[in-house]
């Protein structure tokens, strides 16, 4: 498999599930303003969309977009670890639906290309401190993960969308459920080699 990626984009949740699994797999960066690889081929024949992730799977085949890819993943390799019903499925997709549509989107105008005005800046914070309220509903029954007992690769993701919250200085102090699950799965072993990998956290010395 090859993951094409961007340093701590979202793209970084199928980096770090791949991680977790143990999978062999290649990794390049894309640079998504001028449209390249690191080898220096054109990304946008790689996703006509121009941005990140995209993976080439085993058969040569190319999936785009973070919720088909981690439910790929899911339903290839995790069968040994919970059981795949359809119930389990459809719940798995109804979490990462909420991170893709909802909890993402809130992040998206503190990244937006022009910097919004100090009033779209407050709308653009309850926004997203209101969807952090539902991330905080869905875990606060006191699961450990996205879907219960098992790590699955919504809890990658829902991980990066809220290292997010460090990049525009949002402390989560006020959503507890939430802060304690981003510390959770920060320090496992596989984050921190994605982590390290894409440059964001250096790695500790031997």
């Amino acid at each position: 498999m090859k993951l094409y990626y961007k340093p701590g984009a979202c793209s970084m949740a199928t980096h770090i599930v791949l991680n977790e699994l143990g999978e062999t797999f290649e990794l390049e960066s894309v640079d998504t303003k001028k449209g390249v690889t690191a080898s220096g081929a054109p990304y946008r024949e790689i996703n006509p969309r121009g941005y990140v992730p995209a993976l080439t799977i085993p058969n040569g085949e190319t999936l785009t977009e973070n919720g088909a890819i981690l439910q790929y993943i899911f339903d290839e390799r995790y069968s040994d670890q919970i059981d795949i019903t359809t119930f389990v499925r459809a719940r798995l997709q109804e979490v990462l639906s909420f991170l893709s549509s909802e909890l993402h989107k809130a992040f998206s105008p503190f990244f937006a290309k022009t910097k919004p005005t100090t009033e779209e800046h407050a709308i653009a914070l309850e926004k997203l401190r209101i969807q952090l309220s539902h991330l905080e509903g869905i875990i606060a029954d006191g699961r450990k993960f996205m879907l219960g007992a098992t790590y699955t690769p919504a809890d990658a993701y829902a991980f990066v969308i809220l290292n997010w919250a460090g990049v525009i200085r949002l402390p989560l102090d006020d959503w507890p459920n939430v802060k304690a699950f981003y510390e959770r799965i920060l320090v496992r072993p596989a984050t921190q080699k994605a982590m390290v990998r894409e440059g964001l956290i250096k790695a500790e010395a031997a």
